[in-house]
């Protein structure tokens, strides 16, 4: 974990108007158009510091505690969205400053289906319009607290996930099946040619 160099408010140091600015110069971004994401993972600027801005765990994100009310600048900061280890940061070629995230930067609202079985495809789309296929590049993971509550994650792009809706979440167990991993039996997903496993068959309560 980073230690705790949090930013403060002043001329000289980093703000969320400052690296929106930056983003908008690096990735051409005008408010009119989207070129695609940025290559953050190429750009080594310096630490700059924490800033006080957090994810919450259903998406919104805020900025000295206040939600940010604006859409496009959320979209924007998720563009330059970088994880690294466990910690995360907005990152422009000039600098890179952390955030807080309480779970997943993104949350996954709706998915689509086509085929069936092992043929199967699921389309996931995020609260911020991003789109993945689930698949070997795009896993589904399953993490179950002490209680056994399920939070289930899809890997969005560059080891950013999103935390699966609690609806959504629902409808992918009712086209869920039952396949044998190793010497277990799972209960999971298949997508893109891949099966996830959700929780082990024998666990599941009986009809």
């Amino acid at each position: 974990m980073r230690g705790q160099n949090t930013v403060t408010e002043t001329k000289a140091a980093p703000s969320a108007e400052g690296i929106a600015a930056a983003a908008r110069a690096a990735t051409g971004k005008t408010g009119a158009k989207k070129r695609g994401l940025p290559p953050v993972h190429l750009w080594n600027p310096p630490f700059c510091g924490d800033l006080d801005m957090r994810i919450a765990r259903d998406g919104t994100w805020f900025y000295l505690g206040t939600p940010i009310g604006r859409p496009e600048l959320v979209k924007l900061f998720s563009t330059i969205l970088r994880r690294d280890g466990d910690d995360y940061f907005l990152v422009t070629p000039v600098e890179k400053v952390g955030i807080t995230v309480d779970d997943a930067p993104f949350v996954g609202v709706d998915f689509t289906v086509s085929g069936a079985g092992r043929e199967q495809v699921l389309t996931f789309e995020t609260n911020l319009g991003e789109t993945a296929v689930a698949g070997p590049e795009h896993p589904i993971r399953v993490v179950r607290d002490e209680a056994g509550e399920p939070s289930p994650y899809v890997l969005i792009r560059s080891n950013l996930e999103a935390l699966i809706d609690r609806k959504s979440f629902y409808r992918l167990v009712e086209i869920g099946a039952h396949e044998t991993v190793g010497e277990t039996e799972w209960f999971g997903l298949w997508s893109g040619g891949e099966f996830f496993p959700i929780i082990e068959s024998r666990e599941l309560p009986e009809d």
